[in-house]
């Protein structure tokens, strides 16, 4: 058993090369070849949001707190909520953020192919993100 205590993990500012807005990302889990799985929870400004991206297995969000949105590409944008879980397919191109006046946490799960868990891809614009 390996216990990580509460504080013990540095929460950094995202990199604005991924991310639109204020965003914090708290590491939970980056288990070591050969499993794949990682984990972050991340915190989402009013407004802020990530850029487009793919993830080679999927990847699964369980929203925490606030409000925010998720769009595939080509779908709509979908709101989400507090206690929605979020799915998206291996390669399947999409992003997800805050509301434009709400803040929204959640938890990012998906696993690494060669150490890799993204791919990431153009910023969303302020049109895509209006929906």
């Amino acid at each position: 058993m390996k216990i990580i205590p509460c504080g013990s993990v540095q929460t950094i500012v995202a990199p604005d090369a991924y991310f639109t807005g204020r965003v914090l990302q708290t590491p939970i889990i980056e288990k070591e070849a050969p499993a794949r799985l990682r984990a972050t929870m991340v915190q989402f400004e009013p407004g802020a949001r990530t850029a487009w991206h793919t993830h080679p297995f999927g990847q699964t969000l369980f929203v925490v707190s606030g409000a925010g949105r998720a769009q595939s590409w080509g779908e709509p944008v979908f709101e989400i909520k507090a206690g929605d879980v979020v799915s998206f397919a291996p390669g399947e191109k999409h992003w997800h953020g805050a509301g434009q006046s709400t803040v929204m946490a959640h938890i990012a799960m998906q696993e690494a192919l060669d150490g890799k868990a993204a791919d990431w891809l153009e910023k969303v614009t302020d049109e895509q993100y209006g929906g």
